[in-house]
């Protein structure tokens, strides 16, 4: 391989052999001390009334360029660095093949930007959910720019750290030991998958069809904002033999791009095509599983998805809006509504209406993160989505004085609910569906349920329908899920398989 081509060849972070490389950048980096020092007293950094500015921008292209020289003499005399450069231009000369080239990249870590694409949307992607229509009125053009403006700038950075390269920097060897645990120890197989808008997605597949029951169901993980596949949620249902695809939004870590929600929206679609038509997964074998402002991602593949198996949520929130307003000064407010309205309008409630199948929310008593107010069970924003979506599905069930009743049960934990007449209210719905001909499917929403029931038929309807959506983790925001959290969400079921005890 040519001298002048290690030059420009990709940062190799680690072979897959225990080993971690980084001695080139490490003896350019070390050096380029000595390297300033030897220039500074040639003179080519003191300024000197006339040429200053010739004289210094030399000293910096020599001193660039003799760095450049000694990466690319580093490299060559590396033989790890050797191997893995005439692997990667193997790869790229045969990048039609997808077999023995690939399998030997795949013994490296590297700069991602460098990584082959090994999966691109086949035709359009789903339609996006668009932003808000931006009604520009002279009153409010002062707020409409300032909203353009901080969004643009630091409010995306706000709203997910995770993008912010200087967090990258900082968590990196982190990111590194988590990619390596995923390949050698649950044989992850990382892949790029190239979106409909052009962005590149950082993926990593653990397949275990072949290994556990449990294997033959994919889980499909999207992290919270400041997370990702390396140190996220994966590993609860990794530990429970799943099979599990791992992916980074926008802008984080390996992906390009950055977090805007039509981006993220590409990004999760890619992601489904991707498990379906390249690693053969079907829908009805798909958990959707989001965590905090993952729960975003999650919900709209559901609602472009219908016919996934289920979705679990695990701390996330209804409205972002409804989080920011309370985090933010007063004075501000009509711009923070125009900002996340118009921009960032990650609105779970809107979504979660729009998908059918079993869906089960995962709730933090000790959450810090998503309640309005802290330690007020009552604010938590799981709550009002847990409601908004039982208040669609069941509105004959969730009158205005049941959505009260049900606000009242939620401030506290879901194992004060008492007295749930489980077998009544399940035979209800079976046999309201079956009369009805949905022939046992609950995944015909709304159902009118309901319309002729008391209070009282109402009320023990509600704290029955609470109870098969949500379970209570006694945790802060961030704390890794227990196992036993992590359950197949419920539906109603249907006459062949519910047995009355």
């Amino acid at each position: 391989m040519p001298f002048h081509k290690y030059i420009f060849t990709p940062r190799l972070l680690k072979e897959y052999d225990g080993s971690r490389l980084n001695l080139m950048w490490s003896f350019s980096y070390y050096t380029s001390p000595i390297l300033v020092s030897i220039l500074y007293r040639r003179g080519y950094f003191v300024a000197e009334s006339v040429g200053t500015f010739a004289k210094v921008s030399t000293g910096i292209g020599l001193l660039v360029a003799v760095s450049l020289c000694m990466r690319g003499l580093g490299r060559s005399m590396n033989m790890v660095y050797v191997r893995f450069a005439e692997t990667l231009e193997n790869a790229r000369r045969n990048s039609e093949r997808c077999g023995v080239p690939k399998a030997a990249l795949r013994k490296y870590d590297f700069d991602f930007q460098q990584w082959p694409i090994d999966y691109t949307v086949k035709g359009g992607s789903r339609k996006t959910i668009a932003q808000r229509n931006k009604n520009f009125w002279i009153s409010s053009l002062p707020c409409q720019i300032a909203a353009y403006v901080a969004i643009h700038t630091f409010g995306i950075r706000m709203i997910y750290p995770g993008s912010v390269r200087l967090l990258q920097s900082y968590v990196e060897p982190m990111l590194i030991e988590g990619r390596t645990k995923l390949v050698t120890q649950c044989n992850g197989q990382r892949n790029k998958v190239k979106t409909a808008d052009g962005n590149e997605i950082d993926t990593i597949v653990v397949d275990n069809r072949n290994k556990s029951a449990n294997g033959k169901t994919l889980v499909i993980c999207s992290e919270g904002n400041a997370s990702f596949y390396e140190i996220g949620i994966m590993s609860t249902p990794l530990d429970m033999k799943y099979s599990v695809l791992g992916w980074n939004h926008p802008g984080f870590a390996g992906s390009s791009g950055r977090p805007y929600p039509d981006q993220d929206q590409n990004a999760i679609d890619a992601v489904l095509q991707f498990a379906i038509r390249e690693l053969g997964f079907k829908p009805e074998n798909i958990i959707l599983y989001g965590w905090s402002i993952g729960g975003y991602s999650t919900l709209y593949a559901a609602s472009q998805y219908p016919e996934v198996k289920g979705v679990i949520l695990d701390a996330t929130f209804d409205d972002v809006l409804q989080l920011a307003l309370p985090r933010m000064p007063e004075s501000i407010s009509n711009i923070v509504k125009i900002a996340i309205r118009d921009y960032v309008n990650l609105n779970n409630t809107e979504l979660i209406v729009q998908y059918s199948g079993p869906v089960l929310l995962i709730r933090r008593t000790e959450d810090e993160i998503i309640c309005s107010e802290d330690a007020n069970l009552g604010t938590n924003r799981g709550n009002f989505l847990l409601i908004s979506m039982l208040k669609y599905r069941f509105p004959n069930i969730f009158k205005p004085e049941q959505e009260a009743y049900a606000k009242d049960l939620l401030s506290r934990p879901v194992d004060f609910i008492k007295d749930v007449p489980e077998q009544y209210c399940t035979s209800l719905l079976m046999s309201y569906l079956s009369d009805n001909g949905n022939n046992g499917s609950s995944r015909s929403y709304p159902i009118e349920i309901g319309a002729e029931y008391t209070t009282e038929q109402r009320n023990s309807m509600v704290k029955y329908l609470i109870k098969k959506h949500l379970s209570d983790f006694k945790s802060t925001h961030c704390t890794p899920l227990p196992e036993e959290f992590f359950q197949s969400p419920w539906e109603i079921p249907s006459e062949t398989d519910y047995v009355f005890t």
